[in-house]
């Protein structure tokens, strides 16, 4: 399979596990599991041809570990960026690092500087504690600016941070106090 390929197919897993099961007839638990079985034939009936194999290499293959299978091999998930509201994953609560990071856009920081970061239509703000990563990030949305964020402050003020199996960092809202700019 295509790197092209793979690439495709996880951004179709990540639409729909993530954000629109139900454009292709497919139910998610509360924790965001899905059906294999489910998944591949609500997409063969949207056209698209997946199976067992394609769905594993994409789960392997994917550097930033978007996606988990059940210990059993029969459900699939997203591992975080959920917005629908059927998804309410709960991550484990943890004291993040003194400093964690969020990669944007310029076009963004209006906003930003008015409100802080928040979750829009995602459950949380997602957050690296690696520069690199949080800058490709901002990256994919224009040109791209680095925020730090004061994390250890934050949780020591009462904000949860909880942290997803891929070691992203996730919280609710972090306002503008909490944030330096470039």
């Amino acid at each position: 399979m295509s790197q092209k390929s793979l690439n495709e197919t996880s951004k179709f897993l990540s639409y729909v596990l993530r954000h629109e099961p139900h454009s292709i007839g497919l139910t998610l638990d509360a924790e965001g599991w899905a059906d294999l079985a489910d998944l591949i034939s609500g997409a063969a009936k949207g056209g698209r041809s997946l199976d067992h194999a394609i769905i594993e290499a994409v789960v392997s293959s994917s550097d930033k570990k978007r996606f988990e299978r059940s210990q059993d091999g029969q459900r699939i998930r997203a591992v975080q960026g959920h917005s629908t509201p059927e998804v309410s994953r709960q991550y484990p609560q943890k004291v993040p690092p003194q400093l964690l990071y969020h990669g944007t856009a310029t076009r963004f920081l209006e906003s930003i500087e008015q409100q802080g970061l928040i979750a829009g239509q995602r459950h949380h703000v997602h957050l690296s504690h690696e520069v690199e990563t949080a800058i490709a990030v901002g990256q994919r949305y224009g040109k791209p600016v680095l925020l730090t964020i004061s994390a250890l402050q934050m949780h020591e003020q009462g904000f949860r941070f909880y942290q997803a199996e891929n070691g992203v960092w996730l919280t609710e809202h972090v306002p503008m106090a909490f944030i330096r700019l470039p």
